[in-house]
């Protein structure tokens, strides 16, 4: 059944792209947050192989990286098998598989930049929240948090339109199985195969432009309403 012009294949690889790429963004956050603040803030050894291991999803090619998740993630992968003998987890060729692959490539982006939100807070402000009683919990829950949110936001929705235009990660790790892991990008791959797929290829790509895009916008309205609330002037 076609709505607004598209084919049931087309509704169904949109709405995962964007199940995936939400849950990917959602996943990211806390663990985004504290490896931002451990490189802003923190003093101790490796900590430059740390930032290295965190940017090199943006420097390795992304089929390398779904490779390595293969490797690592499969069910006979060293963590694979933990998670399907112990917790019934199976990762790979699963649209939960997809939801990390699209998280391990768009992670870098969330964490630069928070990274960088964090270090331009003026540290006197969570000194004077120290000297007032305030545990170094607090002092980020009350004090940096809030003054970093608009660079949180920017990094979430970063990471989600990484997420909505990932492939080589997605297809290696994942495969491209319709209706479980079949993304947008891998969708629009397929239909440039077969033959009279390219106007489905050409709608799809225009379609993950427009999501793109205003993922983008979105950022930057809700980076400029945050920043009001934080200096009102």
């Amino acid at each position: 059944m076609d709505m607004f012009g598209l084919r049931d294949e087309e509704w169904t690889a949109i709405l995962l792209s964007l199940r995936i790429s939400l849950v990917a963004m959602v996943a990211s956050l806390p663990p985004g947050i504290l490896v931002a603040l451990l490189l802003a803030r923190g003093r101790f050894w490796g900590k430059s192989v740390l930032n290295g291991i965190v940017h090199l999803p943006l420097i390795l090619p992304p089929v390398v990286t779904g490779f390595i998740l293969l490797i690592l993630f499969g069910r006979r992968g060293p963590i694979g098998s933990l998670l399907d003998q112990y917790l019934g987890i199976v990762l790979s060729f699963r649209w939960t598989g997809a939801a990390l692959a699209c998280g391990v490539m768009g992670f870098p982006l969330m964490v630069r930049s928070i990274r960088l939100s964090i270090e331009a807070v003026d540290r006197k402000l969570e000194e004077a929240a120290g000297t007032l009683g305030a545990n170094p919990a607090m002092v980020f829950l009350t004090v940096t948090l809030p003054l970093i949110i608009p660079g949180v936001i920017v990094g979430m929705i970063l990471c989600f339109a990484k997420a909505m235009g990932e492939f080589g990660a997605t297809i290696t790790f994942v495969s491209n199985i319709p209706g479980e892991t079949q993304t947008l990008s891998t969708a629009i791959y397929t239909f440039t195969q077969v033959p009279d797929g390219d106007a489905i290829a050409v709608r799809l790509t225009l379609i993950s432009i427009a999501i793109s895009m205003l993922a983008l916008l979105a950022s930057e309205f809700l980076a400029y309403l945050a920043g009001r609330r934080i200096d009102p002037e």
